[in-house]
């Protein structure tokens, strides 16, 4: 991370969304503090030395780690959990898990549901028993501003010289590999497809690749593409895929311009902050406050919305790819003016479009220039975070050949880029440094003919400007940034651990096309190695709580027992701020990560009891329609014309639900679940146990892997 002047902390403006499941008159009551249910704000970016000592920091590093702190709510395991649930008003319906198994059920509840979503962990590799937990060592020294590529060394100390390479000095690396260093990871590795080559095109590719992997997953290739493509599998997409082809469809997705938008993205206008500009959010921010609005968590709210109902689905995945890439928290001092537009204008403008142009576009963004105190580097005070963060996450990556002392160059490079009193993107030459750089392989005599640098011409800016948005350009394009590319895209739709075919040629694409973001989809789309990894990936907390959503067909309009409660926030505002604040609880949510490096693509990161319990009794109030904010189908409608039999009953469901139907042994289990053998007659209700049933369902391994 970077060394100096780092972000300070905000302080949590809360006004009383709480994500524990306190019912009311709507099923989700709300609270006058987020404290209430105990989360804090999310631990700001630390890129020197932390303020203060966390008690999991077991490394003096500033980071609470994995091995000792686990993702999401720390609650014990199935034989008991360690956080008491509100209890529910009589009558409520569905019990908690960790309700006790009533006298004469054969297979208890609570046990049925925790071996089914535990088949999940086996399917993927196992429990994640040891984990190399991510840590950096972090250095502290002056900057110092000076000849950037003279002989004599201007920066550096005995623990982190200038001449060598980030990974060989410090204890990083790179994240999501940092995790895979694991028992947990080992096994995955064997069970991944090893290599692979390119079709024609993606139908091509799926024809002809066959899955020989071990999964519980229906080896379909639409439902593989379904899963993978979008934020969870629905009847309307399945019918899409299979009546336009999956090329056409795919071709489709990428062009997303010209797919309409749903009803649920046209209410986004019920958002109020959503539509406003940096000025009007500036100018407006009074008024704001006075009705609640709270513009750096409404883009959360907005980000939500469109996961779970836009049919421009591969966009979104895209837009969420990005957003852990090229990261950017939405908590953070500046965010509830800037990170709105950021995500307009830095993320979606290019997430199908030019990463190079993107990194560009971030770069002379006030999100960013905030974010990692750009605006407070100077030729006199050099701050490298951004510059930094550049080479170590947006770019080449940790291990991408570059040097401290490139660092350092790079940092004397950017100085002068800010932001003005109206908070907009400014370069103040008069800050900027002047003198020759050499930054990996890159070099420039950034010295310029400025007749008054305190009052420069607009063509002299733009040379400045030039120089550093060349040097972006550069590092955006280098071989080391398109392999850090293909790493992370492959990663996220192939495996946790991809095959170094696919990203070998992934990373050709991505060069050969000049950082154009559609050709390297396109090329993973036709390569067999996509089509291979059935069953490869798990679902992180808020991919499983949308996925959920998704299938179950929620509806964005309210309920009509709906009572808001609430005259400055529209039904759908409400529920999607509920969602928000439950992913929150769970620990993911759209723009959450405090720190610069994005959320971890991989399974052996959000190993956590707690959390996937949490998920399932969540999907429980879902099924059940207590988020009166959005509409529901009955889960006895779920089944148009339901079977007679429990077992019958079970497989439609199934079939509705995730796409296919389970094994014998999970069948058994969610019958259990019912206390009913498969011959037993039941009606559309399942004799009662209609919700619990849809719920184990979704606790299965085949709603949680993708």
């Amino acid at each position: 991370m970077a060394d100096q002047n780092v972000p300070p902390r905000r302080p949590r403006d809360d006004r009383g969304w709480d994500g524990r499941q306190h019912h009311s008159a709507d099923g989700y009551g709300d609270s006058t503090s987020s404290a209430s249910y105990g989360y804090d704000s999310p631990r700001p970016y630390q890129g020197g030395y932390p303020a203060q000592a966390d008690p999991r920091d077991q490394y003096g590093d500033g980071y609470a780690h994995a091995a000792s702190a686990p993702r999401g709510p720390q609650w014990v395991g199935p034989e008991g959990l360690g956080r008491q649930v509100p209890a529910r008003p009589a009558g409520g319906g569905l019990p908690t898990l960790d309700d006790d198994d009533e006298p004469g059920r054969k297979v208890g509840r609570r046990k049925a549901i925790v071996a089914l979503g535990g088949t999940a962990a086996v399917v993927a590799g196992g429990a994640a028993l040891a984990m190399t937990p991510q840590f950096r060592g972090l250095f502290g020294d002056e900057a110092v501003a000076g000849d950037a590529t003279g002989n004599t060394v201007t920066d550096g100390n005995a623990a982190r010289p200038s001449g060598q390479q980030p990974s060989t000095v410090r204890t990083y690396t790179e994240q999501n590999e940092s995790y895979m260093g694991s028992r947990a990871g080992d096994a995955l590795k064997k069970n991944a497809p090893a290599g692979g080559r390119t079709f024609s095109g993606p139908a091509a590719a799926a024809a002809a690749t066959q899955v020989t992997v071990k999964t519980v997953l229906a080896k379909d290739p639409i439902l593989h593409l379904a899963r993978r493509a979008t934020f969870g599998a629905t009847p309307a997409v399945v019918a899409d895929i299979k009546r336009q082809g999956i090329d056409a469809w795919i071709r489709a997705q990428l062009d997303p311009e010209k797919l309409e938008p749903s009803k649920a993205e046209l209410k986004i206008a019920e958002l109020p902050t959503q539509a406003l500009t940096v000025q009007q959010l500036r100018d407006q921010r009074e008024k704001l406050n006075e009705q609640g609005a709270q513009p750096e968590r409404e883009v959360v709210d907005a980000t939500l919305a469109r996961q779970i109902w836009s049919k421009r689905q591969l966009f979104e995945v895209m837009v969420d790819f990005w957003n852990d890439f090229l990261h950017v928290a939405a908590d953070f001092d500046g965010g509830e003016a800037y990170r709105t537009s950021f995500d307009k204008d830095v993320v979606r403008k290019h997430a199908l479009g030019s990463y190079p142009e993107m990194l560009v576009a971030a770069n002379k963004h006030p999100a960013l220039l905030i974010y990692l105190n750009q605006k407070d580097s100077r030729k006199d005070a050099i701050n490298e975070n951004l510059a930094r963060e550049n080479l170590e996450l947006y770019s080449v990556g940790v291990d991408g050949g570059y040097t401290e002392g490139d660092v350092r160059q790079a940092a004397m490079l950017q100085t002068g880029r800010g932001v003005d009193d109206k908070g907009q993107y400014r370069l103040r030459v008069n800050q900027h440094y002047m003198g020759k750089v050499k930054i990996l392989g890159f070099t420039h005599p950034n010295t310029f003919a400025i007749g008054d640098v305190n009052n420069p011409t607009p063509k002299e800016i733009a040379a400045v400007d030039a120089a550093i948005d060349k040097y972006i350009t550069y590092i955006a394009m280098h071989p080391s940034t398109a392999k850090y590319v293909a790493q992370s895209l492959a990663t996220r739709f192939v495996s946790d651990t991809p095959p170094k075919s696919l990203v070998d040629r992934l990373a050709k694409s991505y060069s050969s096309n000049n950082g154009m973001i559609k050709p390297v989809l396109m090329t993973l789309f036709s390569s067999s190695e996509f089509w291979a990894a059935v069953g490869q990936k798990v679902r992180r907390p808020m991919e499983y709580l949308v996925a959920t959503y998704r299938t179950l067909g929620v509806g964005p309009e309210a309920s009509p027992t709906h009572n808001n409660g609430d005259n400055k926030r529209t039904p759908f505002a409400r529920g999607l701020r509920q969602v928000h604040d439950k992913l929150r609880e769970l620990g993911q949510y759209p723009m959450g990560q405090p720190t610069p490096d994005g959320y971890p693509d991989v399974y052996v990161a959000w190993t956590s009891a707690g959390t996937m319990v949490n998920g399932w009794n969540e999907a429980g109030e879902i099924v059940a329609g207590y988020r009166t904010a959005f509409t529901y189908t009955p889960p006895q409608k779920l089944v148009a014309k339901p079977p007679a039999t429990a077992g019958a009953y079970v497989d439609a469901l199934s079939l509705r639900l995730v796409g296919q139907k389970l094994s014998a042994r999970e069948k058994n289990l969610i019958l259990g679940v019912a206390g009913v053998p498969a011959t037993a007659k039941v009606d559309a209700t399942f004799n009662g146990a209609i919700t619990a049933v849809a719920r184990a369902i979704l606790a299965s391994p085949q709603h949680h892997l993708r």
